[in-house]
């Protein structure tokens, strides 16, 4: 593994209106926008209704190859249990055959609507509830695990895995060979975590990154007015790396011991333009990854 730069494309379909696909352009312009901007690779999505063949074929026509991707349940729910298994079996399956050895995983975002209305405050903790989650992860990971590609541990603001002791919390109960670390320096910063220390802890268990900048005033304001975290995004709390409160040059000192993907992640472009803001991204974020393949 070398490391390199990737970019997640969700800004193409997050507005401060929010979710708009109709908004998107057509999957291999997003794929031509991507490579200009200077990406090695994309946060890997198959299509519905297309192979991870075809796919893979896409990508090499824009000189890309496959990032890990991302997938979230609710683990605690027994009742279903059995399903989310075999889909997350499917999707990692998909994932070996797209080359790939990581994916992200992460509590399913609003399971608990508390965590949504009021952010990165860790509200309604419940280690009761944590231990639930856990187990059924561990079972999901050991799945996965088995198709030869290792989940991720993605703590996200707006799920139960939202505190550092929540992340803390699932690391400890589940084995690193089959649950590693995916930290989201952003998600991390806005629910209080002291990000630098929690990185240099874990660098030895870290297979992916998302790098992601965050506005700490924008935080403090949503939580000083009672606002949720649909109107931090449209406030436009996350933006490009670089351009926000994180010490990002300190977060990869962190991670210096990490060979991997790290994955641009803004959600919704601080830029006139996603085209621009994937750009502004990786101007920042390559001459720095440079810096550590020379070094």
């Amino acid at each position: 593994m070398t490391t390199r730069m990737a970019y997640n494309p969700l800004s193409f379909v997050l507005t401060a209106e929010g979710f708009q696909p109709e908004l998107a352009p057509p999957l291999s312009q997003i794929l031509s926008i991507v490579r200009e901007a200077g990406y090695d690779g994309i946060h890997a999505d198959i299509p519905a209704g297309t192979t991870p063949k075809a796919y893979l074929d896409l990508l090499a026509e824009h000189h890309l190859v496959p990032a890990p991707g991302y997938f979230q349940s609710q683990f605690d729910d027994r009742d279903n249990l059995a399903t989310t298994i075999e889909t997350a079996r499917r999707l990692a399956a998909d994932h070996a055959q797209l080359g790939l050895d990581r994916i992200f995983i992460a509590d399913q975002f609003g399971a608990d609507p508390r965590r949504i209305d009021t952010p990165a405050q860790g509200v309604g903790a419940d280690s009761q509830r944590l231990s639930r989650i856990a187990d059924g992860l561990a079972q999901v990971a050991q799945a996965m695990a088995a198709e030869g590609v290792v989940p991720c541990l993605h703590a996200h603001v707006g799920t139960r895995i939202e505190t550092v002791e929540e992340t803390e919390f699932v690391l400890d109960r589940i084995g690193s060979d089959i649950l590693l670390v995916g930290p989201d320096t952003g998600h991390l910063s806005w629910a209080g975590a002291d990000l630098n220390a929690f990185l240099a802890r874990h660098v030895g268990r870290v297979g992916a990154v998302h790098i992601k900048d965050y506005r700490r005033d924008v935080a403090a304001r949503v939580q000083a007015e009672g606002q949720g975290y649909h109107a931090a995004g449209a406030a436009h709390i996350w933006t490009e790396p670089g351009r926000g409160s994180i010490d990002l040059e300190a977060a990869l000192a962190a991670l210096a011991g990490f060979d991997g993907w790290f994955i641009v992640e803004v959600d919704i472009a601080d830029q006139p333009t996603v085209p621009e803001s994937a750009r502004v991204a990786a101007e920042w974020l390559q001459p720095r990854l440079d810096a550590r393949r020379a070094a």
